[in-house]
């Protein structure tokens, strides 16, 4: 769906990668720009197939790379050609850096009016913490995720488990820039498109932030409970954990007949989603039992034939080995640069019009420093001269 534009990626570790990722999934030439002399951190994260990060494979699947010497003009030269010669460019470091190696967004708007500049930073371009850098732990706490995550109040703050507001923030941003080409189609200008690791938590407090803006009331952690219908939570069988959703009355009352406690749905502080909700550390108290009872396996099957949906609570094994997993295409395998198998996701978003297929394992340090160097008109001379001056570096490991 992307084919023909071209998106220059100067990032490290997840945010801007996770957008990159996605734009090349979508078919974009993604170009991603790592500084000299050893790559970013994520190239050095464990666990490795032979010396090679799986993280990094992870994330960087589908792009090509070239290294450069941001402190060497020639390289800082280097750089701003690729980008003037781009659809695209995505960056994820503090404000400023990229004024310092002149390819600051004013200073490329002005050369090429047509470029969509998208920066991903720990809380936005604007407003008193602009200057902060921003780590996902510190976004958690700050957008109020981690006060409505764990297992109640009083309770220790907890984070979600996987970095969800970078992860978020990289998914904002590939959207923003789908957006920005979309209007640029008919405008012919590009625009800067500006996201943040804070506004991508707060955006997950949908629910807790209409409660508390609408009256007043601050959300509390609840374990896996819902704040605003019940049952809707984990609960404990007799040999691991279902997650069930009985979100309506309908649904309620199919489920006290299920479990074989029909007296429950005549019960006032049961009566209404309102009630069950307001008194749910009684409501878990009764079905608990019920469903210790019978193992996981055996009210799934249940609890599908009485249409009342309901999941089990996997681990990351038996996520990837689901049979939905497997047929989404969500694991896919692809190559190493030593031919080794590495394991990565697949695309989340299926087309009917398009492929997004795995087509390029991630790419070694300067994998494609002289490929793309040559695309943007340099010759020869000029990048052996660059390679030896150290400007610009190449991949080293055949």
């Amino acid at each position: 769906m992307l084919a023909g534009v071209r998106v220059i990626e100067l990032s490290h570790v997840m945010a801007a990668p996770t957008c990159g990722m996605h734009l090349a999934d979508m078919g974009a030439d993604v170009i991603k720009i790592e500084r000299l002399p050893s790559g970013e951190d994520l190239r050095r994260s464990a666990p490795f197939v032979d010396d090679e990060s799986a993280p990094y494979a992870m994330m960087n699947r589908n792009k090509r790379n070239v290294a450069l010497n941001l402190r060497d003009p020639a390289g800082q030269a280097a750089l701003r050609r690729l980008i003037e010669g781009a659809d695209v460019f995505l960056e994820n470091y503090r404000k400023g850096a990229m004024d310092h190696y002149g390819v600051g967004w004013e200073a490329m708007h002005t050369a090429c009016p047509r470029l969509i500049y998208c920066s991903v930073s720990g809380f936005g371009s604007t407003g008193p913490y602009a200057e902060q850098g921003g780590f996902d732990l510190v976004a958690q706490g700050m957008s109020g995720l981690m006060s409505i995550t764990g297992e109640g109040a009083g309770r220790p703050p907890v984070k979600v488990g996987a970095p969800v507001t970078d992860i978020t923030a990289g998914t904002l941003a590939a959207m923003g820039i789908l957006g920005a080409l979309y209007a640029r189609e008919r405008t012919g200008q590009g625009q800067f498109v500006d996201t943040s690791l804070l506004e991508a938590g707060i955006m997950h407090t949908y629910w807790q932030s209409a409660i508390y803006l609408n009256s007043g009331e601050i959300p509390q952690a609840m374990g896996s409970a819902h704040p605003l219908m019940a049952p809707y939570q984990a609960f404990e069988t007799a040999d691991g954990w279902i997650n069930l959703g009985s979100a309506n009355q309908g649904l309620w009352e199919k489920l006290t007949k299920l479990i074989g406690a029909p007296e429950l749905a005549d019960e006032p502080k049961f009566a209404t989603s309102n009630d069950r909700v307001a008194n749910l550390g009684d409501l878990v108290a009764a079905l608990t039992p019920h469903f210790k009872k019978e193992t996981t396996q055996t009210w799934l099957a249940k609890l599908e034939e009485a249409g009342i949906p309901a999941g089990p609570v996997y681990d990351m094994a038996q996520m990837a080995a689901d049979p939905q997993t497997q047929a989404r295409g969500m694991i896919r395998d692809i190559e190493n640069s030593s031919g080794s198998t590495v394991r990565v996701l697949g695309h989340p978003v299926k087309y009917s019009g398009a492929e997004t297929s795995i087509r390029r394992r991630a790419p070694r340090l300067g994998e494609h420093t002289v490929e793309v160097l040559t695309e943007a008109g340099y010759s020869e001379t000029e990048i052996a001269d660059m390679i030896d001056s150290g400007a610009v570096g190449i991949a080293t490991k055949d």
